[in-house]
């Protein structure tokens, strides 16, 4: 049994072997429905139970889709319907039911400790949705989308980030060490990754450039990355917040720096971006979108010991 909690705990060839099923999976279903199922119905008679402590429409969809095309079925269960939340019932109570009912169970949360809980005692695996320090399946899934769009390897590429760091960023620092790619971040200077983030990236030797200056960071860049500046919860000064990224829009005149980049946004978008930048040619984000489902499908079947 294995679980995907965070990226940076998960083997980079256990990583590469998502990636490249994904690849065949997609590539496999060019004729096929939303619906249709896989020709080799690899999760029929699976479970899928999907729980969400926090909004969400991407993630939603594509593991629904995702299971779904697996041949198995998902379960979507709301927390405020809960005896977890509402009767005082046990992590570890709620993890056997669902171990007993379920085959897997996918986490979006508004707190990390709560996912550990849960991998304590949970007997299937656990699939991080989105919790404050991590979005795992967003930046593998969006690994996959470079690539494709790229046709190279990401260690080949320059990624540049622009943007608060959050949990999309937190993955996306896992990723750069994972699969050897450069990243340069572009921020603020009070928004840069935390103590924690940085002893991670020495740890490790990455080569990982921070930049207080936007037009420095995107220099040379084959892939632009961006996020909402105002997370979900974000409990700060949201008028202040945004005065101080300002100077940090994504806009046709900030890639002229970097003309063959392409833009990629996890969405949901706000003012970081122009819409002149967002609906233009260099702009990816439907695609992205989109191929969290190949990728998902490609988790899941990791987590469910039978990845190919």
């Amino acid at each position: 049994m294995k679980h995907f909690i965070n990226l940076k705990d998960i083997p980079v060839k256990d990583l590469r072997k998502i990636l490249i099923d994904a690849k065949k999976r997609k590539k496999a279903r060019k004729k096929l429905n939303n619906l249709d199922p896989d020709k080799d119905i690899p999760l029929k008679g699976k479970l899928l139970i999907q729980m969400f402590e926090k909004s969400s429409l991407r993630t939603r969809l594509s593991f629904f889709l995702a299971i779904s095309q697996l041949s198995g079925r998902t379960l979507t269960l709301r927390p405020d319907e809960l005896h977890l939340s509402k009767g005082g019932e046990s992590i570890e109570d709620t993890a056997k039911i669902l171990s007993s009912f379920g085959d897997a169970f996918m986490l979006r949360t508004d707190n990390d400790e709560k996912l550990e809980e849960f991998k304590k005692h949970l007997t299937i695996p656990i699939i991080n949705g989105l919790s404050p320090s991590s979005h795992p399946t967003q930046v593998l899934s969006d690994v996959f989308t470079v690539e494709e769009i790229k046709k190279k390897p990401i260690s080949k590429l320059n990624i540049t980030w622009i943007g608060d760091s959050n949990n999309v960023l937190n993955s996306l620092v896992a990723a750069s060490i994972k699969f050897s790619f450069k990243l340069r971040v572009g921020c603020p200077k009070k928004y840069q990754p935390d103590k924690n983030i940085m002893n991670y990236i020495k740890r490790n030797k990455n080569e990982i450039s921070i930049y207080n200056d936007p037009k420095k960071a995107v220099e040379g860049a084959d892939v632009i990355f961006s996020d909402k500046v105002i997370s979900m919860n974000d409990k700060v000064n949201k008028k202040k917040k945004l005065r101080d990224f300002k100077n940090f829009k994504i806009s046709k005149n900030l890639l002229k720096k970097c003309p063959r980049a392409i833009f990629l946004h996890c969405l949901p978008r706000g003012g970081e971006v122009d819409e002149n930048v967002f609906k233009s040619k260099n702009s990816k984000v439907w695609i992205q979108a989109l191929n969290r489902i190949h990728v998902q499908k490609s988790i899941l079947l990791y987590c469910l010991g039978k990845l190919r």
